[in-house]
């Protein structure tokens, strides 16, 4: 690790961005230096609402950025997808304090990806393990319980695991594209009685003259951007009672982001009734929010899924990500994908707990997801032998 230094940044907007983008690279759009900016300094992301920007950077000699863990002070679990209140909860009731503790991710977006951001070039090969063993530091030196790195690509798991991590596994429902042309390649994969229960909810779904268009770049104007803020603030307020993100970080997204983003909005007469907001990566369709203020049956999975399916086969994707949770997914053909994270535990007591409790849920999510593979609405499970037949 000679010749590397390390020094904390309170906002993302204090590294460059050429910096930053040269460690994350283009391919995923929710580590990119504009969505940290946009959701730190909308006012989403920062002390106040219990998200204290601490990103670790590591330096050459020379100054030079060799690599950035992404990290913030947390005094809740909250908008992480994780779930850790039981660690807490058993914790705090030994008499321990579980928060503050050192949280690595982007904040409120479950998406797996890098979470040690790293230039391609070989030539600081130490900054990974340098960045990991100061969060380890971080914990120790500062009393902090605990530092977590969630939804971390599959390509990373190993650096965190080598460097004493503890690694837990997890499961997202997504779709792959195996070369379709054109969605109806995609539906003639499935066992009949599959495509026409999808066809039928497509019908279904726009049944009350319902126009669904999908919406990028140039083409997004600002009443869009008004009726999906709309849509995510009845979403945001009935499943956490206050939505994460600000109005500001629609803003921002509108003014920095536009071009790696998706809206896909259902009107009827006229008026937009609901929509879902997806950003755009180089091989990915990342799905983020969805919202509608009317209801109509199928309406949600036609926006969600079925739209997002489509775009991607027409522009190439090879693969749509479309958030967290939801086995209602497995049915229009979104495959059941494991995904990481990665814990240190500074008190022993409870690594030792957190551990035993990890390696009895990983055996749980593996067969778990080996059982929904047989569920795939394909003829012949692309999970290895799995699906409904003719």
């Amino acid at each position: 690790m000679t010749g590397l230094t390390l020094d904390i940044a309170q906002s993302a907007a204090d590294i460059p961005e050429a910096d930053w983008q040269r460690c994350a690279g283009e391919n995923n759009p929710t580590v990119s230096h504009k969505f940290f900016v946009a959701l730190e300094e909308s006012g989403s992301a920062t002390a106040r609402t219990g998200w204290k920007p601490q990103h670790l950077v590591a330096r050459t000699a020379d100054g030079r950025i060799a690599g950035i863990l992404p990290a913030y002070l947390k005094s809740h679990s909250n908008g992480e997808y994780v779930f850790d209140h039981s660690w807490a909860d058993a914790f705090e009731r030994a008499g321990g304090d579980y928060y503050p503790k050192l949280q690595t991710c982007v904040p409120f977006t479950p998406v797996p990806g890098p979470r040690l951001l790293l230039p391609n070039s070989e030539a600081e090969p130490q900054a990974g393990p340098l960045l990991l063993a100061a969060a380890a530091s971080t914990v120790e030196n500062s009393g902090l319980s605990s530092a977590h790195a969630t939804f971390i690509s599959p390509e990373q798991v190993k650096l965190f695991e080598e460097a004493g991590w503890l690694i837990r596994t997890d499961q997202q429902f997504h779709w792959q594209n195996r070369g379709y042309g054109s969605f109806q390649d995609f539906l003639d994969q499935m066992a009949s009685r599959k495509r026409k229960a999808i066809r039928k909810e497509r019908a279904e779904a726009v049944s009350a003259d319902i126009d669904i268009r999908c919406l990028s770049g140039d083409d997004l104007r600002p009443e869009h951007w008004d009726a999906m803020w709309r849509f995510y603030q009845d979403t945001g307020a009935r499943k956490w009672g206050r939505p994460y993100l600000t109005r500001d970080a629609f803003d921002r997204l509108a003014q920095t982001m536009a071009d790696q983003t998706l809206l896909v909005l259902a009107f009827r007469e006229g008026e937009p009734i609901a929509g879902a907001l997806n950003l755009i990566g180089q091989d990915t369709l990342y799905g983020r929010y969805w919202g509608a203020t009317e209801h109509h049956p199928f309406l949600h999975f036609e926006v969600c899924y079925y739209q997002a399916v489509e775009w991607a086969i027409e522009h190439g994707l090879a693969r749509v990500e479309a958030g967290a949770q939801g086995e209602h997914k497995l049915a229009r053909g979104y495959e059941p994908t494991p995904t990481y994270s990665a814990h240190w535990i500074s008190h022993p007591a409870l690594r030792r707990a957190v551990a035993d409790f990890l390696d009895r849920e990983r055996r749980a999510v593996a067969e778990g997801i080996t059982y929904l593979g047989q569920f795939t609405p394909y003829r012949r499970g692309p999970l290895g032998g799995g699906g409904d037949h003719d």
